[in-house]
């Protein structure tokens, strides 16, 4: 990330265009398209790509077919094959310097206002479904009248769609242009929609676009009680709004295989099979420099596995192709050794992630959120981690102890942020503890609650290979007299209990740290640490906790809301150094270490993977190395 140099905002009347491949030039497809449409099973391939199609410039032009095989740990690891294949009307892309940059997707070109109130998005002409049915704004109109304004499939609305308060608008203008209307202006609104698209209720979550021919049947706008009845039914769901979301039976891409989409490939064998498989979408719309219909590689197999030793044996047997994801830096040394014995090569990127300890200020034990809610308590906390040790035993020393800050090469970086509270000084620490009252101890020589019991803290994860650095962090808290438990659950469970607010303390890859303003909700606390502070903000008090009146996050709430409604990027970039500051300040994540190098395990007849790309969900992972255009030598 040191290099990166990220997209600082957008200019006023902004216009782009895609770059196009006219329509008088002959495009080719994958051979095993070809024989689909030589038996009259598929159009040719004229007639299921767009007018003039997208280009997608890829580092090489390569070969078509072949079965990538990655692993996955369970039906709860559906972001991870998500993000090989998610689609935005703009998406951050690299350019030949790595560098971040806003693209356009599905669109021919858009526009913005001078006072960046309205955006205007035309849709390419001739887009389709991947069933070969039209995209036109009807899908629009669909997802903003019938979802995104349907109260019972979203109760809310995300406050990065509605900025102070106000939800954004839209205006079909034609069959393939719409304009987004704000009440003031927005303008960091091109760089949300690249980062989360509009967001739920979905999982690869198209912006703005949702398949009315398809999903109107589970929409309680269009079909009857009976009918969502029955659809619940079929899709064994308790009922009809289940099968909306991102973990929905209907609209989640990762369960559903008729859910008609716009991606690169589709779900063909979904989970829990111990194989998943996606296989390629015949109307993907974009195309390589020379015309050649992507993506390259014909099929996607996620193999199941149990346990970190398990993946790492197929990394070493050679029967990874390509991935990053659960390969931890831990294990450098195993898998460089391995290289030859599984003809593959390391391509190092590098993380925007902090590893992170984030207590739940909101966590229903009444004792340990007074403590949280203690700025003296996080900061003793911190202060009692040894992060150099913990870099060199658990990450094999690749990664650099830091504070859940922007990380280096952000224009939103600083120093003194980066550095806060990571000194390693357990005495100090335990001056902290004494001072808040914290004084008793027991005969193991672990302090006690002011209740009497004993001050333990439950710290989940995710992931078994995440086991030893939380026995290192509860060696560093024994020695403060805070005894660590350790809790490894399903990602599915690790994620529903934040939504729940069933935890006290998570160990996290606290991320989106680069362009922190296309996501600033990580700092404000949702999904994180404050989640049912943040749902009130959300919810303008309809649900979650309401902060207290002197709580130090409603001013993080209104330097996002100042950010939100700015009329120039100066003036946003002002209230959103403010709000990183406050956060950053108060020491609300315990971050440990970060900056790490992503570890990208690369078949040797794998091609098109670049090396050095920087990895954060705002650029959406590997999703940023735009994997339509990787692909397999063919034997």
């Amino acid at each position: 990330m040191k290099s990166l140099r990220i997209l600082a905002g957008i200019t006023a009347g902004l216009i782009a265009s895609t770059a196009f491949i006219s329509s008088a030039l002959a495009f080719q497809e994958s051979p095993a398209l070809t024989e689909l449409v030589e038996a009259g099973e598929l159009p040719p391939v004229e007639e299921r790509l767009p007018v003039n199609p997208t280009v997608i410039e890829a580092v090489e032009v390569g070969e078509y077919g072949g079965t990538w095989q990655r692993a996955f740990n369970g039906p709860g690891d559906r972001w991870g094959a998500t993000k090989l294949m998610e689609e935005r009307v703009l998406k951050w892309a690299p350019d030949e310097n790595g560098t971040a940059q806003l693209v356009p997707g599905f669109i021919e070109s858009y526009s913005v206002s001078e006072d960046a109130t309205e955006y205007t998005f035309t849709l390419l002409e001739g887009l389709k479904w991947s069933d070969g049915h039209p995209v036109t704004t009807e899908d629009v109109q669909f997802w903003y009248e019938d979802v995104f304004l349907n109260k019972d499939i979203l109760p809310s609305i995300d406050p990065t769609f509605a900025p102070g308060g106000v939800p954004m608008e839209i205006e079909i203008v034609d069959d393939r242009t719409f304009t987004v209307k704000f009440a003031a202006p927005y303008v960091y609104f091109l760089q949300i929609l690249a980062k989360d698209s509009t967001g739920d209720p979905s999982l690869d979550r198209p912006s703005f676009l949702f398949p009315k021919h398809y999903l109107s049947q589970f929409n309680n706008h269009y079909a009857s009680d009976e009918e969502l009845a029955q659809a619940a039914a079929d899709f064994n769901v308790e009922k009809w709004t289940d099968l909306w979301g991102s973990r929905g039976a209907a609209t989640a891409w990762w369960f559903n295989p008729d859910l008609p989409v716009i991606t690169a490939w589709k779900i063909e064998t979904p989970p829990p099979a111990d194989i998943v498989t996606m296989v390629r979408n015949p109307y993907y719309y974009a195309v390589d420099q020379e015309g050649n219909q992507l993506p390259y590689i014909d099929r996607i197999e996620h193999r199941l596995f149990q346990d970190p030793e398990t993946l790492n044996l197929m990394v070493a047997q050679g029967q990874i192709d390509m991935q990053a994801r659960h390969i931890q830096s831990a294990n450098y040394t195993f898998f460089r050794e391995n290289e030859e014995r599984g003809d593959y090569h390391i391509d190092a990127g590098l993380s925007a992630n902090v590893w992170s300890l984030v207590p739940n200020l909101n966590t229903e034990d009444a004792v340990l959120g007074e403590l949280f809610a203690d700025a003296a308590f996080r900061e003793a906390l911190s202060f009692s981690i040894d992060r150099e040790l913990i870099n060199e035993l658990a990450f094999s020393g690749l990664a650099e102890p830091r504070a859940a800050s922007p990380i280096s090469g952000s224009p939103y970086f600083r120093e003194e942020l980066e550095e806060h509270w990571v000194e390693y000084d357990p005495d100090y620490a335990n001056e902290l503890l004494d001072g808040i009252g914290l004084t008793e101890r027991d005969s193991a020589g672990f302090r006690l609650r002011p209740d009497g019991e004993r001050l333990v803290l439950v710290v989940e994860a995710n992931d078994v290979s995440h086991s030893d650095t939380l026995e290192l962090l509860a060696d560093n808290l024994s020695d403060v007299g805070i005894e660590l438990l350790p809790r490894i659950i399903d990602r599915t469970q690790w994620d529903a209990n934040r939504e729940n607010n069933s935890f006290q303390v998570q160990w996290m890859p606290f991320d989106r740290l680069t362009y922190v303003p296309a996501d600033p909700r990580r700092m404000m606390g949702s999904d994180s640490y404050a989640n049912q502070y943040f749902l009130w903000y959300e919810t303008d008090g309809a649900s979650g906790i309401e902060p207290p009146a002197d709580h130090p996050i409603r001013q993080i709430f209104a330097a996002w809301d100042r950010a939100s409604q700015a009329s120039t990027i100066e003036d946003a970039d002002m209230a959103v150094n403010e709000l990183i500051g406050n956060f950053v300040m108060g020491g609300y994540v315990v971050g440990v270490v970060g900056e790490e190098p992503v570890i990208n395990i690369v078949a040797n007849d794998f091609h098109n993977h670049r090396e050095g790309l920087a990895e954060d969900d705002i650029f959406r992972g590997i999703g940023f190395s735009q994997p339509q255009q990787f692909w397999m030598e063919q034997n």
